[in-house]
């Protein structure tokens, strides 16, 4: 499959502020990584891969290594202040295992109509693929300024983790338009429903 094709819609999030962040949204509300080709939908919505790049060679391990990955992270960034927990040291030695894999090889090509584009040397690899990704984590898990401004979500049942670049770091949900529009509804039912009594 290549993407920039004609791909099914799947509901993912970029919104996140963080690849490993926007990885770590793929679970909610239910799975969203449930085929390879959703996979592949997502590693081009991520931006891990340059519009059109084949990702045919794709298949059911790219998928296990996607998701492991991700359950991963999500201990290393809910979970900083616990690290002798056995399953938190797991997690480090295989992000940062993933991390020291070699990665898909950028190169700018003239695009048509003018200017440069970007292209890989190779078709990526999923150890490649998932290596970018790792490092995204390990780059925000050491940034002492970003890793204090990562927030979980505080609409109701939403475990959604984001990166908070807002002014004053005051963003309190994953999305004003989808768990802040809930929590206003609510809040206004909640006065109505008071009014009323």
């Amino acid at each position: 499959m290549a993407l920039g094709t004609a791909t099914p819609s799947y509901e993912l999030r970029f919104d996140a502020g963080r690849i490993c962040l926007d990885l770590l949204a793929t679970t909610h509300p239910v799975e969203r990584l449930d085929s390879v080709e959703a996979l592949c939908a997502w590693i081009g919505g991520a931006g891990l891969v340059p519009d059109g790049t084949a990702l045919g060679h794709a298949d059911g391990p790219w998928l296990v290594g996607f998701r492991e990955l991700r359950a991963h992270i999500g201990t290393l960034v809910r979970h900083t202040h616990v690290p002798d927990v056995p399953s938190y040291a797991r997690a480090l030695g295989l992000v940062n295992d993933l991390a020291r894999a070699a990665t898909p090889a950028p190169r700018a090509v003239p695009a048509e109509g003018g200017g440069l584009t970007r292209q890989f040397a190779d078709p990526p690899t999923c150890a490649g693929l998932l290596a970018l990704v790792a490092r995204d984590a390990v780059e925000l898990l050491t940034d002492p300024v970003a890793r204090a401004a990562v927030r979980e979500c505080e609409g109701d049942n939403c475990p959604l983790v984001y990166l908070d670049t807002s002014r004053g770091r005051r963003r309190r949900w994953c999305s004003s338009e989808v768990c802040g529009n809930r929590e206003r509804v609510a809040r206004h039912r909640r006065r109505a429903a008071l009014a009323r009594a």
